[in-house]
């Protein structure tokens, strides 16, 4: 007993150390002395780890992604608690963020200044907002409410709009206390989330023509047309006589093993490796392009239109005069004015203006003849404010009795089946989806070459389907498309157009294609 009971004294002696200890720091943190405790993962075998390479980059914007499991929801509660005063965190939906607040009680140590109503942290020297933004409409509940700290949690499942309208508050009027950005998340699992390799284009978009390193900082901002330009320095930018400071970004790739607390023992790991594909490849080993098209019920695969873009690459441009133009008019508004030409199986790359500089027909027309005065034929459409354009147009490109401008109207009825013979299409817009469906199909297609880039890849497989009674094929609305991607479709509705070919019957006889390596022979 004289050994056993002095062992059991020291003990209990060490608790209540210990939680003395607790209870002066809690003390201590709620009077202001001191902020959370919280450091990023150490770097190992002196290579620093990305993690702490994140949080002390000098970028605006910075995206903290890849690989699952390198600790990126911690870099946005580590960065915010320790070096901000206004702070918030996003996800997409509020039932999302527990896992993130339950994360920022064990920073802290306790959740004496948390508000669990509100989701608010109320610390001396912090105060840090957990919010939402599940609906395109609930950013502008953002409105007027600056932070100096902006942080995303799953950015792809946000729409690049909420981002870029969110963003517009980051500021503070205490001149020693920094704003920034930072944004987490995996690689895109569908073409919606797509956008962030626009917007980080330089380190994401493997046809970015001047890449940029991990960690690199990029300036940026956008002209008159509403197009990013990037720059190598942060040199300031004169447009229309106003000057703009470009604001930087940064890419820093995250990866599970540098996050010791979750790859020690293998087990997370295993369940990565365990999972299917493209998911392994998104989540274990942070690729952005392995998940492209995993929705079944995407009308146009992603593999198939990144297919038809390397196919587009690898051909020499057409000569002459294009065989189809696809016009998609937009008046006034955040939406453009969108062209694009066919030569056969082949597209050029799109011509876009702001819908401010194309606010009546005749405008639109002239853009359009400018572009390509010979055209074969012209499809445009017309609800809406397309009409007037159409009507200027089919006086322009008109050639005797016949016009080459022909108006698409996508809610009439359609008489079109898929190859199979087994579907038919609800309306018009259903039939302009599925006849680039069938020509990009890899085994039974038309060997289409479609140009680059991530907004037409975007675009085009952002469309979702369903099979209605008798078999017959609906697609989503337009303005489910915009409130998915958080902005009007308007390129990938140029080329649906440019890609319509009416039955035989309804086509002038003048109208006969001849066949060439690009043209589809199939119709």
């Amino acid at each position: 007993m004289s050994m056993i009971a002095p062992t059991k004294q020291a003990t209990a002696r060490r608790d209540i150390a210990a939680k003395l200890q607790e209870s002066n720091r809690a003390a201590a943190l709620t009077a202001g002395m001191i902020r959370p405790h919280w450091t990023p993962n150490p770097d190992a075998d002196d290579q620093p780890n990305p993690q702490r390479l994140a949080l002390e980059s000098a970028a605006d914007e910075l995206y903290y992604g890849g690989a699952a499991g390198g600790g990126k929801s911690d870099l946005l509660l580590g960065c915010a608690l320790t070096q901000h005063r206004r702070a918030v965190v996003f996800r997409r939906v509020y039932p999302n963020l527990d896992a993130i607040i339950e994360r920022s009680i064990e920073i802290v140590g306790n959740d004496g200044g948390f508000n669990k109503a509100t989701r608010v942290w109320r610390l001396p020297r912090c105060r840090l907002e957990f919010e939402a933004c599940q609906h395109e409409s609930d950013k502008t509940k953002q409105q007027g409410r600056p932070r100096d700290f902006y942080g995303f949690d799953e950015i792809t499942e946000f729409t690049r709009t909420q981002y870029q309208f969110i963003i517009g508050w980051n500021r503070t009027t205490n001149p020693d206390q920094r704003c920034r950005v930072i944004v987490t998340g995996n690689p895109p699992l569908d073409a919606d989330g797509a956008w962030v390799m626009e917007e980080w284009g330089p380190w994401l978009d493997p046809d970015f023509p001047d890449p940029a390193e991990p960690g690199e900082l990029r300036w940026y901002y956008h002209d008159r047309d509403n197009n990013v330009v990037w720059l190598r320095t942060a040199a300031p930018v004169e447009i229309d006589g106003v000057t703009t400071v470009p604001r930087s970004r940064t890419f820093i790739p995250a990866r599970l093993g540098d996050n010791p607390h979750l790859a020690a023992d293998g087990r997370y790991l295993a369940l990565l490796n365990s999972m299917p594909e493209p998911l392994r490849s998104c989540l274990r080993d942070g690729d952005f392009r392995a998940a492209a098209g995993v929705d079944p019920w995407q009308v146009i695969p992603t593999d198939w239109v990144r297919a038809a873009q390397q196919r587009w690459q690898e051909s020499d441009p057409p000569s002459g005069a294009p065989d189809c133009l696809g016009v998609d008019v937009a008046r006034g508004g955040q939406d453009r004015t969108a062209l694009i030409a066919r030569y056969g199986n082949w597209y050029s790359r799109p011509q876009t203006w702001p819908g401010s500089m194309t606010t009546d027909g005749p405008t639109v027309a002239g853009l359009v003849q400018a572009a390509y005065p010979n055209a074969e034929r012209l499809h445009v459409d017309v609800i809406g404010v397309g009409s007037s354009a159409y009507d200027s147009l089919a006086a322009m490109y008109s050639r005797g009795r016949v016009s080459d401008a022909r108006p698409v109207n996508v809610s009439e009825a359609s008489r079109y089946t898929d190859r199979s013979g087994k579907l038919r299409m609800r309306n018009l817009r259903a039939e302009l989806y599925w006849r680039l469906r069938d020509a990009l199909d890899p085994d039974r297609g038309d060997d289409v070459a479609l140009p680059p880039g991530n907004e037409i890849v975007a675009d085009l497989c952002s469309a979702r389907y369903r099979v209605l009674a008798g078999g017959v094929v609906e697609v989503e609305s337009k303005e489910d498309i915009r409130s998915r991607l958080g902005r009007s479709p308007d390129v990938g509705d140029a080329l649906l157009l440019a890609h319509y070919r009416p039955a035989i019957h309804s086509l002038p006889e003048r109208q006969a294609e001849q066949p060439s390596r690009w043209r589809n022979q199939g119709f």
